[in-house]
């Protein structure tokens, strides 16, 4: 064997966790697309995220519905439940955070408490090794991330105490939710593959997110909105991302997976920068730095 050839599991490895990556950079872009849609057009979060779990769920069924191989997906049918409703609840419950008292907090809270939780139970369950790198890769990563929102996002001045403990609760379930669909999404993928597991997981969301009109009907706005910003939700940050993500999750630890979609806050920051003309602060470039230095430190641990 030549000595300047790539182990496959190295190569599989960089790969899967660029997807993650590449997955929560979508997911940035998005953002952006959002408050476009709720700030101009009227939209609530709810009505977004339904149109964008739907549209995203039709793709993907006209792709690969036909690849559906029932034998196989029925044994797992109560797992695609739980993962589909975890995957539409993280995002429900972290915009009713963000509704309640701002996106600072909520979106600290949802985006970096799941890195944490989900290394603890790897450790616990023997899926990671709980030394002085890893903790060190969580801390950079969590810091970078605090560093990037709280110089970005709304304060939670004139906020009442009732507001805000509704509030973090929102985004602790949300944290939580999201640990669960992260640890448990790899196994649906390699069960059923990533575009199978993705469309089946896509529909249960659109399912469940179209039920929160019984407790909050959908609001139309008065104008139709561009078609464009919401084929884009539904096309790249749905099908796409969700599609990536999974690949990766099937070939990532829970931890790396987590950690590598933190780049989405930071792409959402960056983008508002140079699109929208806001000014980055030196604590936020901080914060990228350490970020990314942190996922190319897992990326290389994952190697090994």
């Amino acid at each position: 064997m030549s000595s300047n050839k790539i182990p496959t599991h190295y190569r599989s490895s960089k790969l899967a966790l660029l997807a993650a990556c590449g997955a929560g950079v979508l997911w940035g872009t998005g953002a952006l697309v959002v408050n476009i849609l709720v700030a101009q057009h009227g939209f609530t979060p709810e009505n977004v995220s339904f149109w964008r779990f739907l549209i995203g769920a039709v793709v993907l069924a006209i792709i690969f519905g036909r690849r559906i191989v029932w034998r196989k997906l029925r044994p797992i049918l109560p797992i695609v439940f739980i993962a589909g409703t975890a995957m539409s609840g993280y995002v429900l419950l972290w915009f009713l955070g963000i509704e309640q008292m701002g996106a600072a907090i909520p979106t600290l809270i949802a985006l970096c408490l799941p890195p944490v939780i989900v290394t603890i139970i790897s450790v616990f369950r023997g899926q990671e090794m709980a030394d002085l790198q890893l903790i060190l890769v969580l801390l950079g990563a969590i810091t970078g991330t605090v560093l990037i929102i709280t110089q970005h996002g709304s304060t939670t001045s004139n906020i009442n105490s009732h507001n805000t403990m509704l509030g973090v609760a929102f985004s602790i379930g949300s944290a939580f939710l999201y640990a669960g669909f992260s640890m448990i999404s790899g196994r649906i993928s390699i069960a059923l593959g990533a575009g199978l597991a993705t469309t089946c997981l896509t529909v249960v969301a659109a399912i469940i997110m179209g039920l929160t009109t019984l407790y909050r009907p959908f609001s139309w706005p008065a104008e139709f909105p561009p078609q464009v910003w919401l084929l884009y939700l539904g096309l790249v940050t749905a099908a796409l991302a969700l599609l990536i993500f999974s690949w990766g999750a099937a070939r990532l630890k829970p931890t790396e997976l987590t950690v590598a979609t933190l780049l989405e806050p930071l792409t959402a920051v960056v983008l508002s920068a140079f699109l929208l003309g806001q000014h980055l602060s030196i604590l936020q470039w901080v914060g990228g730095g350490l970020l990314l230095l942190s996922i190319w430190v897992l990326g290389s641990r994952a190697a090994k």
